[in-house]
């Protein structure tokens, strides 16, 4: 089940505090030269302030290295104020979905993340790649591969970056699972398995086709095809078979899947066989060759991660942030005119795998064939 959302909580005073604080600490240390001094942080605009964006992104900007908040857009003015009181950027930099061209003129923003339901992305994705920002647009990047065509083309256009908010490429327990892919003692891994889901009590947007372009398989599942791709190398899968199951609530999924069962095969053997639902808890993956295997559950929540080895329980320690770590690893990358590890052509290629599956459910689990 999702970790429950937390609201902003740095209040002013903390953050003038802060602040003053570290104004007081130059004052003191004159000598410091400037190439002594850390790059300045890229400044992000965080577009929807919805409750990822309050409950994860929030405090991940707390922590972050690279990145810091210098303004918001937003349909709800009281919450842009809110967030300018709370993070110390100027009214003038809280923006409406009407005004995103205004962005072109703020320089302290280099960089937009578009948390916005799915079926937004896309416009929102080229409004901010117009104005001459970097994007990172949370997961699935779009609700079909002509919408990531048409994002990635018009931030190649624009020239700027495009990234997509996958967080367990930062998590640990994930670079475990990278680490035994490699190691010829324990891979190639053959098989794999898991899901993920939970049972939606409440009617809201990530249910409706209009605009979540699906059910669980976009909300929960790109979270296996996203630990897959991981374990793989990042190598896609070459064939699809996938099945969905009856809604036990159809009055509640009226135009989405309620659960869905799907199988990847790769070109080397391996398959890949997981589960999604809004009807039933599920958070595990597993990976494991003739050799070795690596067990995670929970696998894909926000923190808290658990899991072991054939060779004994996993544990890193300190937790580490998700979201910290993934919004600076993007700073860095843009800062370095590099791509990030989770680019917009990754996104891509799990919405031709997400096709893919719904293609193969509506045709009763007939094999599809696809190409990255």
């Amino acid at each position: 089940m999702k970790p429950p959302r937390q609201p902003v909580s740095l209040s002013r005073r903390e953050f003038i505090g802060r602040a003053s604080a570290g104004a007081a600490a130059m004052a003191l240390a004159p000598h410091i030269r400037a190439a002594d001094l850390p790059p300045p942080k890229l400044g992000i605009a965080i577009l929807g302030l919805g409750g990822y964006a309050g409950g994860q992104l929030a405090p991940a900007l707390k922590l972050t290295q690279n990145v810091q908040i210098t303004g918001v857009v937003t349909g709800t003015p009281s919450k842009g104020l809110n967030w300018s009181q709370v993070f110390g950027f100027p009214e003038k930099a809280i923006y409406s979905y009407d005004t995103m061209a205004r962005l072109a003129d703020n320089p302290t923003i280099d960089l937009v993340y578009v948390v916005t339901p799915n079926a937004l992305h896309k416009d929102h994705v080229i409004a901010a790649a117009k104005a001459g920002k970097h994007v990172i647009t949370e997961k699935p990047m779009g609700v079909s591969v002509a919408e990531c065509d048409a994002m990635i083309a018009a931030c190649r256009a624009a020239k700027v970056k495009l990234s997509v908010g996958y967080r367990l490429h930062f998590d640990p327990y994930f670079a475990e699972v990278t680490r035994l892919a490699k190691d010829k003692d324990v891979g190639p891994f053959k098989r794999m398995g898991g899901g993920f889901g939970f049972t939606m009590t409440e009617p809201q947007w990530r249910a409706e086709k209009k605009l979540a372009g699906g059910g669980p398989l976009m909300d929960l599942g790109i979270y296996s095809i996203q630990a897959a791709g991981i374990a793989k190398g990042e190598v896609p899968p070459v064939a699809i078979t996938a099945l969905e199951q009856p809604k036990k609530r159809p009055e509640f999924f009226r135009d989405v899947e309620e659960t869905i069962e799907w199988a990847m095969d790769y070109a080397d053997g391996t398959r890949a066989e997981f589960v999604t639902s809004y009807n039933g808890g599920a958070n595990r993956f597993r990976a494991e060759s003739d050799k070795g295997w690596i067990d995670l559950s929970p696998a894909f929540s926000y923190n808290g991660l658990q899991g072991a080895t054939h060779q004994g329980k996993l544990s890193f320690e300190p937790a580490v942030n998700q979201q910290a770590r993934q919004l600076d690893h993007i700073a860095q990358c843009i800062r370095e005119g590099r791509e990030s590890d989770v680019p917009g052509e990754m996104g891509r290629r799990d919405l031709i795998i997400i096709e893919a599956i719904y293609k193969s459910a509506a045709q009763g689990g007939k094999r599809v064939e696809i190409k990255v």
